[in-house]
């Protein structure tokens, strides 16, 4: 047995980073990998709570306690299989999740002042440990059902769903609008997050386990959703939501005024070896520019740290709140910080100069007023302090809005909340059309990757369910 609860005598190490100044010189992941023997000396700070407030906090209800006595104890094969249990992509959750949020935020001896057990880093050294051991099955499809369903969106809400549906035997086909699979996975997040081959290697095993993919598959324009209706029992909609929110502001339309998806998507897609037009031109390359990025997310972190890599000469993040109040990790502000990027707080854009090629961005100083309905302070403009910023590239990350999708869709009766997410009932999962389902941000709207996984993971029940019921009362049909 495990020899645990050594938090006291036994400190907190997370797997060291490489060095600032060699990291911003490439797109590889900045932190290395812990080996068996460090991985179990930091699973064994664990102290075995009677609640776990890391697993209740986790969207997933990880068995973490449990997966982390099983690596102290070397027992790293049946780690894996537990961590597997309860997530589609563990290894990946391990990589991007915000640990400082959510597990490793509310674990008890953080509270106790001796720092969190490093969970993130663990959850990541068990899968992709068991990659090198082989020990991650092929996808094996049950028993056939003679069912199909039609999954819209490659993300991790549809990837999910495709996993655990075909392991029910259903035949699967998942539409994407993208020549690869993997959504934001895949164009959203840079490398040095998640790099692509982590990624791919699930796709891969999703084919492999017979699951079809159409790439550069858009509804609405290769077929309706009526169409996939009746060319399946089920249809999932897990789209994401990529319609970025607008910024009013003059000269906001500018050359040199992008968005933070074509940004990152561009960079992306020079990773895979693609030609890129809008890159190779200048229009979407950092390279020599002073870039300021507006918003205070995880988008922004991504777009300031891909702009450094780059090799900008200046990166500015631009933020209308403190940085106690900025919703992005902020781990990932401090991994910012290191590479370069100087945060501007409390300010805002008023205004973009240029008239062929943006070159300046005015801004103004904020202040917090009272709390709003969120209960943060509602930021303000502190009158007479605007000023200047040298500015050549402007990437606007302000998040992400639902596109129309009754309309992109060809589907008027597809209902849709005020917000323009899916409306579906919560305890079944389906739209207001009949064996239509829908899971992940087009449903809640933009969230994490982990919450997209509890989505896909709810909506496979329901749907099964669902669909079993129906092949129940089609045989009985026939039976009469």
């Amino acid at each position: 047995m495990a020899d645990m609860l050594k938090f006291p005598n036994v400190g907190q190490d997370y797997p060291p980073k490489r060095p600032a100044s060699d990291r911003v010189a490439d797109f590889g992941e900045i932190s290395e990998a812990y080996e068996a023997a460090k991985a179990g000396e930091q699973s064994s700070r664990c102290s075995q709570c009677g609640v776990p407030y890391c697993a209740t906090h986790c969207p997933l209800h990880n068995h973490i306690p449990d997966w982390l006595k099983l690596t102290a104890e070397g027992r790293l094969q049946e780690a894996y299989e537990l961590s597997n249990a309860t997530s589609t992509m563990p290894e990946i959750c391990g990589r991007i999740c915000p640990q400082d949020r959510l597990c490793e935020g509310n674990c008890v001896i953080e509270f106790a002042g001796h720092g969190a057990v490093t969970i993130g880093a663990v959850e990541k050294f068990i899968t992709d440990n068991a990659w090198e051991e082989g020990w991650v099955e092929p996808l094996r499809p049950g028993r056939d059902r003679g069912q199909s369903i039609g999954i819209i969106g490659a993300g991790p809400a549809g990837l999910t769903v495709a996993d655990l549906m075909r392991s029910h035997g259903y035949e699967v086909h998942v539409y994407d609008r993208y020549d690869r699979m993997g959504g934001l996975l895949a164009y959203g997040i840079p490398s040095f997050k998640l790099e692509k081959h982590v990624t791919q290697r699930r796709v891969d095993r999703l084919r492999e386990g017979g699951v079809v993919f159409h790439e550069g598959f858009e509804v609405g324009r290769d077929a309706t959703l009526e169409d996939l209706r009746a060319r399946h029992d089920a249809v999932v909609i897990a789209t994401g939501v990529y319609k970025p929110r607008a910024l009013k502001a003059p000269g906001v339309g500018a050359a040199g005024v992008v968005e933070a998806i074509d940004y990152l998507s561009a960079s992306s897609r020079k990773g895979y070896g693609d030609a890129v037009p809008a890159f190779d031109d200048g229009t979407l390359d950092a390279r020599g520019k002073n870039v300021v990025v507006v918003g205070g997310g995880d988008t922004a972190m991504d777009c300031v740290r891909t702009a450094v890599r780059q090799g900008a000469k200046s990166v500015r993040c631009l933020y209308r709140r403190d940085r106690a109040n900025m919703p992005g990790s902020p781990r990932e502000v401090k991994n910012a910080e290191d590479e370069g990027v100087e945060f501007v707080w409390l300010t805002a854009p008023q205004a973009f100069h240029g008239d062929d090629q943006v070159n300046g961005v005015q801004v103004t100083k904020m202040r917090l007023g009272e709390p709003d309905a969120s209960g943060r302070r509602t930021p303000e403009i502190d009158p007479d302090t605007d000023y200047l910023l040298d500015a050549d590239l402007v990437i606007k990350a302000l998040g992400f809005d639902p596109e129309d999708l009754p309309r992109l869709f060809d589907a008027p009766e597809l209902t849709v909340t005020r917000w323009g997410t899916v409306r579906v009932d919560h305890k079944t999962m389906m739209t207001s059309l009949e064996g239509v389902f829908a899971a992940g941000d087009i449903v809640r709207g933009a969230s994490l990757v982990v919450w997209a996984i509890r989505d896909g993971r709810d909506l496979t029940e329901r749907m099964h369910a669902w669909l079993k019921a129906r092949a129940t009362s089609a045989e009985k049909k026939e039976a009469a």
